[in-house]
């Protein structure tokens, strides 16, 4: 037993109770129908009675069956609703749990691993919750019922009910351990295939080109067989546990009917409590043999389970913000002596930083890859807390706000933007999901989007595939540009959206960006020296330390690491291709 998963039930406990009370009654008729057919059978066969004296015996006898039939319907849609609703809870926590954590914690983790476990993981535990558990309360209740009766009808029989009882679950716990170790190599093997298989699908390109696509096939094969194996394995011991059990049941119920044999045979037994008990001792060990069935179902649930509660305990990235929403949001931006630590890691991803930003104001961030500069937006976007220090908004350090309002207030732009499938339009309203046909356009006008757009039969209607499959890399920036104006929040933050576009796209790109940028404050990490050039100051980091602050003329003329990285610009073998490798060496992703 789970107990996380118990406390989830709780939720749903009256149905839980229902779901075993049926059971229960069905226990209860069990006994009624079993001495209802000793009595029509004793009254036919020994006493000759014909069809209208047994008559009304036949009648309860078939209400009682129908009775049970009924009562199994019941349990069985009650048991699946239970679990429905059980996982959708657990499903929507899972999702927002994810979501909550951000880019940070989805980044440290294996993407199909999680997917898995959202969809398949959850989907594993129907089997546990809507079966393994009503069952435990079911043969924990059932069984004592019929035991108390056989014990009141005949001590004997129920004295050799009550010694091989034990018998059962203590095989079942020994074959158990068995399949649970079985199980948790199983889960882990699926989890691993799902996390390896979205990997390949990512990396297909460059598996091409290196040649390495068929070799990954055959490591996903392997994989595959290797899950066939460990599922094969955990079958086996299922079907051992049902041999056992229905092995010790029969063996159980052979020395209950030997025993009344002999009784029978001497007359110290009536006929029809003889009938009675060798009807209803199958009933008695029906419970556990059902039970041993549904816990090699629920198995895979169990494993999901400690996965499912893994997520959900992990350690927060980021602890509870505050309500205060400003009234002008207009302010200035300040760092104050901010550290932060990735979890993990021993070295500081961010150093006694201490900067500040005006109202709009324009910052370029430049410096050597891992030098902090991405981290830096990710703690002013709120997907983790700074370890030390604060973030301050005017006057109002960051923790205090209402997350959910601030973000509302800044506008990503990133070298590689996210466009989902559906329809163009779907994508913009994203940024404000009551626009209008007219905010649309001009939205889509300000951007420079609007040149393509038109290029498409359904216009703004037009699908586009996963990750904005169809749109070259310059209509996924205007696209996403598009959403900025949409969305007009007075901050903007990107991570140099032109780095990986031609000159000539990132010349109209940058066009459209002045538009944006008018008026806003901003936070450019720059790769680039035409980024640099739009900004009003620079920050220089390294190692995360903030190195050096000021203008472009003043860091050109003032001895430093900005200095340093222009002379190697400059120089003829870097090609003039921009600031991207002398400043960071290769593009930063959140």
């Amino acid at each position: 037993m789970h107990p996380r998963l118990l406390k989830e039930i709780k939720s749903v406990r009256i149905l839980m109770g229902l779901v075993v009370l049926q059971g229960v009654v069905g226990g209860i008729l069990i006994i009624y129908q079993a001495y209802d057919l000793a009595d029509i059978v004793n009254r036919v066969y020994l006493l000759h009675e014909n069809l209208v004296q047994v008559e009304s015996l036949l009648v309860n006898l078939l209400a009682v069956m129908g009775g049970r039939a009924l009562l199994a319907l019941f349990g069985e849609s009650g048991a699946l609703s239970l679990a429905t609703r059980v996982q959708s809870h657990l499903r929507l926590n899972l999702s927002q749990r994810i979501l909550a954590a951000g880019p940070l914690y989805v980044n440290r983790e294996e993407a199909g691993e999680l997917v898995n476990t959202v969809i398949r993981g959850v989907e594993d535990l129907e089997p546990y919750l809507a079966r393994y558990i009503p069952q435990v309360a079911i043969t924990a209740l059932v069984p004592t019922i019929i035991l108390a009766d056989v014990m009141f009808r005949d001590w004997i029989t129920g004295l050799i009910l009550f010694i091989t009882l034990p018998l059962i679950p203590f095989f079942m716990i020994l074959i158990g351990k068995q399949a649970e170790a079985k199980t948790q190599k199983q889960w882990n093997l699926l989890s691993r295939l799902s996390a390896h298989f979205l990997d390949v699908l990512e990396g297909l390109t460059t598996l091409k080109l290196l040649g390495q696509s068929r070799q990954q096939a055959l490591g996903i094969e392997r994989a595959s067989d290797e899950f066939r194996q460990a599922t094969m394995a955990s079958l086996r011991i299922a079907f051992l546990s049902a041999l056992v059990l229905e092995l010790l049941a029969s063996l159980s119920m052979a020395m209950v009917a030997v025993a009344i044999g002999l009784r029978l045979i001497s007359g110290l037994i009536a006929f029809r409590i003889a009938f009675f008990l060798l009807v209803l001792v199958p009933e008695f060990y029906i419970p556990w043999r059902v039970l041993g069935t549904r816990f090699h179902d629920g198995l895979g649930g169990m494993k999901a389970a400690k996965r499912i509660f893994q997520i959900l305990d992990a350690p927060e990235l980021t602890k509870a913000f505050g309500i205060r929403e400003p009234a002008n949001v207009e302010r200035s931006i300040s760092w104050e002596n901010v550290s932060f630590t990735y979890e993990g890691r021993e070295n500081r991803a961010l150093e006694g930083i201490t900067a500040r930003i005006d109202a709009h104001e324009r910052i370029a961030v430049v410096g050597p890859s891992g030098s902090g500069k991405s981290t830096l937006l990710s703690l002013l976007m709120g997907f983790a807390h700074p370890s030390t220090g604060v973030i301050r908004i005017g006057d109002m350090i960051l923790d205090e706000v209402n997350i959910a309002w601030w973000r509302t207030q800044l506008s990503l732009l990133t070298q590689s933007p996210y466009i989902f499938s559906g329809t163009l339009r779907d994508n913009l309203l994203m940024a404000k999901s009551n626009a209008t046909d007219k905010e649309l356009h001009r939205a889509l006008e300000m951007s420079g989007a609007v040149e393509f757009v038109r290029d498409f039969p359904l216009g703004v209607d037009a699908n586009v595939g996963e990750k904005g499959r169809g749109l070259s890399g310059g209509q996924k920036q205007r696209l996403a540009l598009a959403r900025a104006f949409l969305k007009d929040a007075p901050i903007v933050l990107m991570d140099e959206p032109t780095a990986n576009l031609d000159a000539e796209t990132e010349r109209n790109l940058w066009a459209a960006l002045e538009k944006l940028l008018s008026g806003r404050t901003a936070l450019v990490v720059a790769h680039r020296l035409a980024t640099v050039g739009h900004m009003d100051r620079i920050w220089v980091m390294n190692q995360g330390h903030l190195v050096q602050q000021g203008t472009l003329r003043e860091l050109e003329a003032e001895p430093g690491l900005y200095r340093e990285m222009m002379r190697a610009y400059k120089r003829p073998e870097a090609g003039g291709e921009g600031l991207r490798d002398s400043l960071s060496g290769h593009a930063e992703t959140l």
